[in-house]
């Protein structure tokens, strides 16, 4: 029994046509480019036989029903919306293979002992509403009310008015009510393609995740000094913002260092660094900056240690520049460590098994931290995600399949 290679290109073609926009895909979390995805799945999840439902929320349901119905359920997920101008796999591949392998099941007569459903998340991606994990969170009802009111990045409809035009429900989310109970849920599976390059350096079609990084961010992160001549100021006189930035910078990335040949997992990335284009000019020490400092990690002490050496190395270099620096306050998401008998049952179905962590957020990360048992696997892929370029090749998302349906027939949870 092997999962429909030919049925994956069809549905990977499908999508791709109705959702390009110029060079890129465009699936917009609760738009019409989101929506075209779930209905193009959603359809041909009844061609082939699958029960469908669509939550309050508007996540997708797709089952093949098992021999004993009262049982929890194995859901295989992950999410159909993309960020702006992006490829065609990023969330999508994980949809894709559980369709594929639900379909290898029903051809075969095969009926597992319980209802496998993929489940088609909603809005995954964070740049439609500045909220992460809608569709995932929601269904737990985990999420904040407040987050209604976000609005969306292009159009300025709040959440809960995009809700409402598509048809859906806010009233769980407003209520935090649950949508999904763990206790029900047997496990949760999610194939992903890698969004870096170990893969494709290490030449390994596919991995078994060991855990999903969790996120220490320092988003609002400023550094207070004083504006004044370039030429006419000596260096003992100086309050230089940029200055004092860079030093703690270059302190946080020898920190980095030492970490990573202790063998600590860590990275740490300084994705904003700017001065005030009001006020900075090619002849002034500059008297501000404003910069993030995003830590991750599998290990939240880790990230915790990293945290404190900023804040203290921040305070040693404001003194020795004349600045003031202000961290502000850090949002935390705590990291996801992944279930060892999936991890060891998808390990046993590769030909060269081999771990990594994730060090981007995915929906796993929210049914972990429900208390589901939760397995991921990663698909080799060519130049990285959340751009058009991505460049997955079907053979390594052949094997990435075989590897899931394997793990279903060999499934080491009770």
């Amino acid at each position: 029994m092997q999962p429909d290679i030919k049925l994956a290109a069809t549905l990977f073609d499908t999508l791709d046509r109705a959702t390009r926009r110029g060079r890129g895909i465009d699936r917009d979390s609760y738009g019409d480019g989101e929506q075209a995805a779930h209905d193009i799945v959603a359809s041909k999840a009844r061609e082939l036989g699958l029960e469908v439902t669509v939550d309050a929320i508007g996540n997708l349901m797709m089952t093949l029903a098992g021999r004993n119905r009262d049982l929890p359920r194995i859901i295989i997920g992950s999410h159909l919306d993309s960020s702006p101008q992006s490829g065609n796999y990023d969330g999508a591949a994980g949809v894709v293979a559980g369709l594929c392998v639900l379909a290898a099941l029903n051809s075969s007569g095969t009926r597992p002992e319980n209802d496998v459903t993929v489940m088609g998340i909603r809005a995954e991606e964070s740049s439609w509403f500045d909220v992460s994990y809608i569709g995932s969170n929601g269904a737990f009802g985990l999420l904040d009310p407040a987050c209604l009111a976000v609005t969306r990045s292009d159009n300025g409809r709040t959440l809960e008015a995009t809700l409402l035009e598509r048809g859906f429900d806010p009233t769980p989310i407003r209520e935090r009510r649950a949508l999904l109970q763990a206790a029900r849920i047997r496990a949760y599976l999610e194939l992903h393609i890698e969004q870096g390059p170990t893969l494709v350096a290490e030449r390994l079609p596919a991995a078994a995740v060991t855990g999903i990084r969790g996120c220490k961010r320092y988003r609002n992160a400023r550094c207070i000094g004083e504006y004044a001549h370039s030429g006419a100021v000596d260096r003992p006189y100086r309050h230089d913002a940029v200055a004092a930035t860079v030093a703690l910078l270059h302190h946080l990335e020898q920190h980095w260092l030492k970490a990573e040949q202790s063998g600590a997992d860590l990275v740490i990335t300084f994705g904003e660094l700017f001065t005030d284009a009001a006020y900075h000019a090619p002849s002034k020490i500059a008297g501000e900056t404003r910069f993030v400092i995003d830590i991750r990690s599998l290990s939240q002490q880790v990230m915790d240690e990293v945290a404190d050496t900023a804040r203290r190395t921040a305070v040693d270099i404001g003194n020795a520049y004349g600045v003031n620096f202000d961290l502000g306050i850090a949002s935390d998401a705590p990291p996801a460590i992944l279930d060892e008998r999936i991890r060891a049952g998808f390990r046993a179905q590769l030909a060269r098994p081999y771990e990594m962590p994730s060090g981007a957020g995915h929906d796993a990360a929210v049914f972990a931290k429900a208390g589901v048992p939760t397995g991921m696997i990663f698909v080799r892929n060519q130049k990285g995600s959340h751009n058009p370029d991505e460049a997955m090749e079907l053979e390594d998302f052949e094997i990435g399949m075989r590897a899931l349906l394997g793990l279903l027939m060999n499934f080491p949870i009770p």
